[in-house]
């Protein structure tokens, strides 16, 4: 059944309930689920802390992704190992939101009818509300809205970083790659005002937050929704003068909107960071045809060559698809020319894969899958060489590196400390002496390359304790816990900590 509902936060929890999200897909989800955090709390749940056995928590959210083409497979696998925990456990609940959501509506409840409520990409807020009309009706809700109800800044937000921060500039994309399904879902660009955007990172600022990150499905096309062409650059320059803020990030660009006046606003503003990551998706002209990808090689590496000319030492990183429909060996070729070229950091490389209700997923020329395997095991090879001999060129460089929280997964093991460097690529360094906080700032010089990491295995030349040192320091002190639930298939550059250093590469969000 199909409802309607306003966002209230007044939903009756008759004793505390614990919550988990699990999260799938792109930087945009991750984004929306600290809001379904803040929905959640702000009605009077709880976070199931770190550690939650699978179905202990009262609520289980699944913020789905539909690019992949197996994407329903994993959500209906999970939702079964939950059903008979669910028959066991009266009251407890299971909600679905997000792009799968906002595409299947009805299917998820005829397949898994144990779920509670389904809820699209344009009405996170409604979710407090439909968890409750679910308990007290004793069926399942379903809420897909088909346009945006309020831009969900608006909503409550629970970060999970201390010091760094997501801020959205807009929803949406106008867009129309072959392989993508995101507009479909998320609906065509919808911006937010420049002053809503700079007000809210002042308030962070003044939280402790340090670095932050804007985010939008087509970042640069900032300003098509406002009438204002040069609106990106403009909210880079104006981002720069705020006080307080040290590092700012962008992501995900689209070359189609990589205009002069943004890398000039790059170059000129003190706390924008050297570092890019723009999507190729291939280097051959015939393939991005075929993708509906509005460039060609030379417009890319012309591109590049700019940036490179205003910021000699920005790091840039891409993602690639293997194996696009049609894509001949010439074509591939094509594709490790550009990478030859402009000898990314990082290439977020991915096999071509099927995503339903697309143009390419119709297309003739399917390519065999043993001969795009062959094809991406070239490409990274290449990109692994390209990568380490990037990161060479750093040993004996002196950096400062923000401390980050779960960027080194080995630290404990290794006396380490880990962060990122101004153009976002991953250091681990010696433990100083002085206690040293996520949040603070560490100079190092850097002894060791590896492809993807680099490290100081002397002493820090120095700390710098920092507000969002402080910022993590009152959170760990007041017992914030790291949630329960899953952070699944989320590479992203440039992303605030605690979230993984890969971009979500190929998943049509840019």
């Amino acid at each position: 059944m199909t409802i309607s509902s306003d966002r209230s936060p007044a939903v009756d929890v008759q004793a505390t309930k614990s919550y988990e999200i699990r999260t799938y897909g792109c930087q945009m989800n991750v984004h929306d689920s600290e809001r379904l955090s803040g929905l959640l709390e702000e009605a009077g749940f709880v976070r199931a802390p770190e550690g939650t056995s699978e179905g202990e928590a009262d609520i289980v959210v699944f913020n789905t992704c539909a690019v992949r083409e197996n994407a329903d497979n994993r959500l209906y696998g999970n939702l079964g190992r939950l059903a008979p925990i669910k028959a066991r456990r009266p009251g407890m609940q299971i909600a679905v939101g997000g792009c799968l959501a906002q595409k299947d509506r009805d299917t998820i409840v005829k397949k898994a009818p144990w779920v509670d409520v389904v809820f699209g990409t344009h009405n996170i807020g409604s979710l407090p509300v439909l968890l409750e009309r679910a308990r007290v009706q004793e069926e399942a809700q379903v809420e897909i809205a088909e346009s945006l109800e309020a831009f969900p800044s608006t909503l409550p937000t629970r970060r999970e970083s201390a010091y760094a921060a997501w801020v959205s500039i807009s929803v949406g994309c106008n867009n129309t790659c072959t392989f993508c399904i995101v507009p479909a879902l998320r609906g065509k660009e919808k911006d937010r005002r420049p002053g809503d955007i700079l007000a809210e990172v002042e308030t962070l600022v003044a939280e402790g937050v340090t670095e932050i990150t804007l985010l939008g499905q087509n970042v640069n096309a900032y300003g098509s929704d406002i009438g204002d062409r040069e609106a990106f650059s403009k909210l880079l320059r104006a981002c720069g003068k705020v006080e307080g803020l040290e590092r700012v990030r962008f992501t995900s660009p689209h070359p189609r909107d990589f205009t002069d006046d943004v890398i000039s606003a790059m170059a000129e503003t003190e706390n924008v960071m050297p570092q890019l990551h723009m999507p190729l998706q291939s280097g051959s002209d015939t393939v991005l045809k075929a993708m509906r990808r509005s460039y060609r090689q030379e417009r890319y590496l012309g591109i590049i060559e700019k940036v490179r000319a205003a910021m000699p030492d920005a790091a840039i990183s891409t993602d690639i698809i293997v194996g696009f429909p049609g894509e001949t060996e010439e074509d591939f070729e094509q594709t490790l020319h550009v990478v030859r070229e402009a000898r990314f950091a990082q290439a977020f490389t991915f096999q071509y894969s099927k995503r339903p209700g697309t143009p390419a997923a119709e297309m003739d020329g399917q390519v065999p899958k043993a001969v795009v395997q062959e094809r991406y095991e070239r490409l990274v090879a290449l990109q692994e060489e390209i990568s380490w001999e990037e990161n060479k060129k750093q040993v004996g460089r002196t950096l400062e590196v923000l401390v980050a929280e779960g960027e080194g997964r080995k630290d404990d093991a290794t006396r380490r400390l880990s962060g990122r460097a101004a153009d976002n690529r991953l250091v681990h360094f010696a433990r100083p002496e002085e206690p040293v906080r996520p949040g603070d700032v560490v100079t190092v010089d850097i002894t060791y390359a590896a492809p993807h990491h680099l490290l100081a295995e002397g002493p820090a030349r120095g700390v710098r304790r920092t507000r969002a040192g402080d910022a993590w320091e009152r959170r760990n002190a007041a017992g914030e816990k790291k949630p329960a639930g899953v952070m699944l298939g989320l590479p992203t550059v440039g992303a605030p900590p605690p979230l993984p250093a890969a971009p979500a590469a190929g998943c049509g969000c840019d």
